[in-house]
């Protein structure tokens, strides 16, 4: 009888033993997936899917150390084998997501970068023709303005560079925003200036009326 407890006893205990070991290298290959995943542009462009595979990851490691805690022959590891599963199997197409996205993105980016473009042009024609006249420390602003527009444009082109395609957006958003604003300051400027002078013209020519001679 002994012999045969020590017999159903011996696999159970390897059995158990089996069970209880951490999972350690479906912790590393799950722990790669989220960071291919993030390399990829996942937190950026497919921020909730990210944020859902990464507590997937917490959740699992949470359980390791859960169940490390427990004495080892009561550790019982399939949780999070099943969460550090879900990881794996749910990143391929969090990445072909991601992809799909970063290129409407980049589309978008293209598309405002170069209407930024011509706006800065039209800003940067207007102050060529800024009227002078005696606030001259008011027209070199305007034209410091329109000169750090180009600085802005690069910042842009950084974005472009590094693929940063949403801070490409939001940089090229800012420079015709600010390119619009300053083209109204220099038509306000034309207009007052037009208007003077045609003021000026209107005015009745005076004449001189001749002295009579005693």
């Amino acid at each position: 009888m002994t012999r045969i407890v020590r017999l159903t006893l011996i696999p159970m205990l390897l059995l158990m033993a089996a069970c209880s070991q951490a999972p350690t290298d479906k912790l590393n290959e799950a722990e790669k997936s989220v960071m291919d995943a993030k390399l990829a542009g996942a937190q950026a462009y497919a921020p909730e899917d990210f944020a859902k595979l990464e507590g997937l990851l917490n959740n699992a490691r949470k359980e390791v150390e859960d169940q490390n805690a427990k004495f080892a022959l009561f550790r019982d590891y399939s949780k999070a084998e099943q969460a550090l599963a879900s990881v794996k199997a749910e990143t391929p197409a969090l990445i072909e997501v991601t992809a799909k996205k970063k290129a409407e993105a980049k589309d978008a980016a293209v598309k405002v970068y170069d209407e930024a473009k011509d706006a800065v042009r039209q800003a940067q024609a207007l102050v060529a023709k800024a009227p002078v006249g005696k606030d001259r420390a008011a027209v070199e602003a305007i034209k410091n303005d329109a000169k750090a527009l180009t600085a802005s444009l690069n910042d842009v082109q950084m974005a472009m560079d590094t693929e940063d395609y949403l801070t490409a957006q939001a940089r090229a958003r800012a420079v015709m925003d600010k390119s619009q604003s300053l083209s109204e300051e220099v038509k306000r400027a034309l207009a007052k200036v037009g208007g003077a002078k045609a003021a000026v013209a209107a005015k009745p020519a005076k004449t001189k009326t001749a002295k009579k001679k005693k």
